[in-house]
């Protein structure tokens, strides 16, 4: 990981500046071949204006160039960033230039992970840079920023701490028996123990599926039978002429797509085609792609004409089939409603009176007051080792409540530990005996 790589860190657009950085031992002697002064006597950060050259020694551009001496930088090593004219055929000569001098083009994300594996950030943070990156909404933004931060860490260390304590008790009663003066680890202890944690993780699971709502939004299917209004509803929500309205039924034969922020929470429309019987066979290819249109939604809004007092057999399937989602049942053309019912959730997408069902969806997320303000754990990675964490945890309680042999309870705490460390990426370091010596001193 020593070699040095170079990357164009800014879009591979036309503009009035490009960034390309570089990494690695030995950058400020490869860019001193290449660049019109001197950086490697540099001993703190320091701004140059020069010119590149090219292998030939032929200008390329006039340049602004950071140098950051290591190892207080973001990757850990020696990092220079070249800021020259927005041309992509200057970007492109620059780079060749120092790939001909021996560096190698940089692979998705390797920046991050140098950092990574110099100590300047554990997995959590490293996975935030993705999260900040790909933010479309403020809100997102601002809870991936507090995870590069280390705030979602912070968060998640004291538990990892109360799972090492326990298991480095378990081992060292069974590796240093003679050490009479240590707490025994008893079955009382570790079912207690565990049932503690276990609660503190499922906060954090819980925390990381709204996280994931606030971060990445929410997949919202428009159903219903045709000619509901589903499209004209479509379109009220997005303001615009997303998806072709007709009279005529059947007139949606895709899903047609579109993004809306509701509150900070990015809700991913879409509009399906009318679900129902029918003969054609591009508006059956329609009706399949709505069916699975449900299957992938979070949230499905069934759209019903206002003017029906009850719904049609059609409709009932409907519900059958979103069992288990959270269901909005929308009744629209409340202008043409004969009469409204109480608890029923009437709009208009024709006269643009749809606030009340914006307001139906945000509620059907059940969002708590910190999913907006509280970092989380909530990618498919994370999420998946605080499940094994908690899993982990449950079977070493319900062992130690069985009186099974403390070596066969370790096993089960054993996983939960190395879960633990590998949330944080310090996996390979992972070593009890490390927690044993610096918990209780043995050996001194």
């Amino acid at each position: 990981m020593s070699n040095v790589i170079i990357a164009l860190a800014t879009p591979p657009l036309k503009g009035a500046l490009a960034i390309i950085r570089l990494s690695g031992d030995g950058v400020f002697e490869m860019t001193d071949g290449l660049f019109s002064k001197r950086i490697s006597d540099i001993k703190e950060k320091t701004i140059f204006y020069g010119t590149v050259k090219n292998l030939e020694g032929k200008p390329i551009d006039t340049v602004v160039l950071l140098a950051y001496p290591g190892p207080k930088t973001m990757t850990g090593e020696d990092v220079v960033e070249i800021i020259p004219h927005g041309s992509m055929l200057i970007v492109n000569e620059i780079v060749e230039a120092f790939l001909g001098k021996g560096a190698s083009y940089a692979s998705r994300g390797e920046f991050s992970s140098r950092a990574f594996y110099h100590g300047k950030m554990d997995l959590i943070e490293a996975e935030a840079v993705n999260d900040l990156i790909n933010a479309t909404t403020v809100e997102a933004k601002d809870l991936a920023f507090k995870s590069l931060m280390g705030e979602a860490s912070k968060l998640f260390r004291p538990i990892q701490e109360k799972i090492a304590e326990l298991y480095a008790l378990i081992e060292v009663g069974v590796d240093f028996p003679e050490y009479t003066d240590i707490e025994e680890a008893s079955e009382a202890k570790i079912a207690a123990s565990t049932k503690e944690i276990v609660k503190d993780v499922e906060e954090l699971i819980q925390g990381g599926r709204e996280g994931k709502i606030v971060k990445e939004g929410v997949n919202i299917a428009l159903v219903g039978e045709p000619n509901v209004g589903k499209s004209s509803l479509l379109n009220a929500l997005l303001q615009e002429e997303k998806a072709i309205v007709s009279a005529i039924p059947g007139t949606t034969r895709d899903v047609v797509e579109g993004d809306l922020n509701v509150h900070g929470i990015a809700l991913h429309l879409l509009d399906t085609a009318g679900i129902h019987e029918t003969g054609d066979l591009i508006e059956e290819a329609g009706v399949k792609r709505s069916q699975k249109s449900i299957e992938k939604a979070d949230v499905v809004i069934l759209v019903v004409d206002g003017r029906e007092e009850r719904l049609s057999p059609q409709e009932e399937e409907i519900i059958h089939k979103v069992d288990g989602k959270p269901l909005i049942i929308c009744y629209n053309k409340e202008d043409l409603a004969k009469k409204k019912e109480d608890g029923k959730l009437y709009v208009s997408a024709l006269r643009g009176n749809i606030e009340p069902l914006k307001e139906a969806i945000f509620k059907a997320l059940s969002l708590s007051e910190d999913a907006f303000t509280k970092p989380s754990l909530s990618n498919p990675r994370q999420m998946g080792l605080l499940l094994a964490i908690k899993e982990n945890l449950i079977q070493a309680g319900q062992d130690a409540e069985n009186h099974l042999p403390i070596d066969l309870i370790s096993v089960s705490l054993e996983a939960a530990y190395r879960a633990a460390k590998d949330l944080l990426g310090e996996g390979e370091t992972a070593d009890i005996g490390d927690e044993i010596f610096s918990r209780f001193c043995v050996g001194k």
